[in-house]
């Protein structure tokens, strides 16, 4: 990884020193303007035969403008289905079934799939993990990048031509206009990335979300990824609400950061403080199991025991199985709500004290 961002260093392993996230200002500083993107109790619930899946379960955050911020977790953790709500393009068993989106402080949830489809696109659009699923194979790129223009925006097949040779050269695709009439499959991996994040600003949308669009890329070319998303962050103000599993990644990229378990979201706050001092043991075995250049280890820990079922989730904090501070009130209903930690951070732990007391033993000196 390199070292444009908020706690990474060129090996790619989480650090404590100082960083910048994609605005400029220290990971955590407030971005310009009010929030762009709200969650409000979201919750979302799939049919399964199993009974009812409660993929998102009470899920509240926002986003500021020129903002970008991460969802992280296991998987089934809720990231992506989060992501998927707030876009509408929900699988056919799944649904929001209480809470809000708000978009520009209008909700999105009551919305047709028509009122939808105008805005998809045009204020809000998303990258996502395998580009070659999401493009259309037997469609010229250069007509794929320039088709949201022509739709939302009006342009004449000309115009719309000339924005996507724009957004070609700003994503670094090389030699734009002849690669203007190549298809999907004669582009590499990383390339076709461009090419998404090409079609997802092609309207001037106000937020991007972006799930795991670097998972498939190796290294090289993800640490070009996330530079040019931070550098169009940074430019044009857009928004970006990123999901991955990969917290040097995050410390890259974003300011705020979400650490979802569960269906939940278990803790919230500026990126350098939840990675560097966790105040949630989730949070804590996460940071705990993924390398980090700065620290020798003699090992990494893995957290022990398996996600929840989302079906039958335990009662009280659903972490509390895997979590060797729990005590009998993490077992109580209902599950402990996030509270107000110094510094606007947030944490569902009932005794978050102790990550700082774990954190104190392993950094003391021997």
């Amino acid at each position: 990884m390199s070292r444009e961002g908020a706690g990474t260093d060129g090996a790619g392993g989480i650090r404590g020193g100082a960083g910048t996230g994609p605005g400029g200002a220290a990971p955590g500083a407030a971005a310009p303007g009010g929030p762009v993107l709200q969650l409000r109790d979201l919750k979302v619930r799939i049919a399964t035969r199993r009974g009812l899946v409660r993929a998102v379960d009470g899920v509240s955050l926002e986003v500021a403008r020129g903002e970008a911020v991460g969802l992280v977790g296991e998987s089934g953790s809720g990231k992506s289905m989060t992501l998927r709500a707030i876009l509408g393009v929900l699988p056919p068993e799944a649904r929001v079934t209480a809470g809000q989106i708000l978009l520009d402080g209008a909700d999105l949830v009551p919305l047709s799939q028509a009122d939808l489809n105008r805005i998809r696109g045009r204020k809000i659009s998303m990258i996502f993990q395998e580009p070659m699923s999401a493009l259309n194979p037997v469609m010229r790129v250069g007509h794929q990048i320039a088709e949201g223009p022509r739709v939302h925006l009006g342009y004449s097949r000309s115009k719309a031509a000339e924005r996507a040779l724009d957004l070609m050269r700003r994503v670094g695709i090389p030699d734009p206009e002849r690669r203007y009439r190549a298809y999907p499959h004669e582009f590499s991996g990383g390339m076709r990335q461009r090419v998404m994040i090409a079609i997802a600003l092609s309207c001037d949308p106000e937020v991007i979300l972006c799930d795991e669009p670097t998972t498939a890329l190796d290294v090289t070319i993800q640490d070009q990824i996330l530079r040019l998303l931070a550098r169009l962050c940074r430019e044009s103000g857009v928004s970006l609400v990123f999901v991955t599993h990969d917290l040097p990644v995050v410390a890259q990229l974003c300011q705020r950061v979400a650490v979802m378990y569960g269906g939940q979201i278990a803790e919230w706050g500026d990126v350098r403080d939840v990675l560097l001092d966790p105040r949630h043991p989730y949070t804590l075995g996460l940071v705990r199991s993924a390398p980090d250049v700065d620290e020798v280890r003699e090992s990494l820990v893995a957290i022990p025991g398996s996600p929840p079922s989302l079906v039958s989730p335990p009662p009280g904090c659903r972490f509390h199985p895997r979590c060797a501070f729990a005590e009998e009130d993490c077992r109580a209903e209902p599950p402990p709500p996030l509270r107000e930690l110094p510094g606007g951070r947030r944490t569902a732990c009932l005794h978050h004290e102790r990550c700082e007391d774990v954190l104190a033993t392993e950094r003391s000196p021997r």
